[in-house]
């Protein structure tokens, strides 16, 4: 491991004496390429400086004790210091190898979430409305942006379903874990006898793709227009603006209407199916992968029940980690950030295990 940071660190002074050359400086694409690389590089190289630090600390004591000195006050201050250094070395060691795991390619990417109202009617479709919400007010805390591709909402404030688009740094690495079913149990407001019941909600969470990202052959696409339309009125446009797109050898189908411009739809709408798509691959390529890792934190498949929001209970439990936080009001608001870091950690330690071999 220490002889693979060595050769980081050198990558990393390398690209450090590049940018300072003025052919590299004045070349926007080729400094621009080389920034991206030392920001990667970067977190790992100042942990491993912290390493060399305590270790260069712990040797000096080394030295200064079987040097010899007589005086006791000076030893064990010394021993002291060896013991904090190795203790630091050991701590860094586990941060070093967790940055050193192979990274997600898609983590930095924008990320498209799509929810879905599933089992309970309208009380499921009322609280895909509550989710919707959760994720905007989370994306907001982060300075992320948020825009609606396309809504379908129910006449009493319900969402059907509804895809939106996240931009920001990092949105995906943050988010990628929210893929799944989604189950909540609370008294709903048009219940007169005050029964609990229970319903669910499917949430998608894809990278968002380019079409240079995943080839789509034109020749498979079935492309339509039509006019936009919401509940009560809303949204209604004169022009046929909005756009649905049909993946003919999939069947895979993605409507666009939220823009007022067709071309900003279609742009928005070939994204999002190559995203699907893609989507589609990396699950046929993970089943086999998860088959072999059973106890991994989720498999972003969405039929797998990860988390129940208890509202006469005021709990939120992560059934993949084994997570309960009794604090549903603020994670409603969100506030997902412990979950979310929970769930990383988690990841993390599996991986760690897998890359081990334990």
């Amino acid at each position: 491991m220490l002889e693979k940071l060595r050769e980081i660190e050198e990558k990393y002074s390398d690209i450090e004496k590049r940018m300072t050359l003025p052919e590299v400086y004045t070349d926007v694409a080729a400094y621009a390429k080389l920034a991206k690389e030392q920001k990667d590089l970067m977190p790992i190289v100042e942990t491993y400086r912290r390493y060399r630090k305590y270790e260069d600390t712990a040797d000096e004591a080394k030295k200064l004790l079987e040097g010899g000195t007589d005086d006791p006050e000076f030893k064990e201050m010394l021993r002291e210091e060896l013991e904090d250094a190795k203790e630091h070395m050991e701590k860094i060691e586990g941060e070093l190898k967790v940055l050193l795991l192979p990274k997600d390619p898609n983590d930095s990417k924008n990320v498209i979430v799509e929810i879905r109202g599933g089992a309970g009617g309208e009380e499921a479709a009322l609280f895909a409305n509550s989710l919707y919400r959760m994720y905007s007010m989370y994306a907001e805390s982060k300075r992320w942006k948020t825009e609606i591709a396309n809504i379908n909402e129910t006449e009493i404030g319900g969402i059907k379903e509804v895809s939106f688009i996240i931009e920001g740094e990092g949105a995906y690495s943050r988010l990628k874990f929210e893929s799944g079913v989604h189950r909540v149990q609370r008294v709903p407001e048009t219940e007169a006898s005050g029964r609990i019941h229970t319903s669910t909600v499917t949430v998608a969470v894809l990278p968002e793709m380019d079409e240079v990202d995943f080839e789509i052959n034109p020749a498979d696409l079935q492309i339509d227009t039509y006019r936009s339309s919401g509940a009560g009125g809303q949204h209604v446009n004169k022009t046929e603006s909005a756009i649905r797109i049909t993946h003919l050898p999939t069947g895979t189908i993605v409507e666009c209407q939220d823009e007022r411009s067709q071309h900003k739809n279609r742009e928005r709408a070939m994204k999002i199916l190559a995203s699907r798509l893609y989507e589609a691959e990396q699950q046929k390529q993970n089943a086999a992968i998860a088959a072999e890792r059973k106890s991994q934190v989720g498999t972003g498949d969405r039929s797998e029940r990860i988390r129940t929001y208890n509202f006469p209970q005021g709990r939120v439990t992560d059934h993949r980690i084994g997570l309960t936080l009794y604090k549903i009001e603020q994670i409603m608001n969100g506030d997902l950030d412990e979950i979310i870091d929970a769930l990383v950690t988690a990841d993390q330690a599996e991986r760690l295990k897998a890359s081990t071999g334990e």
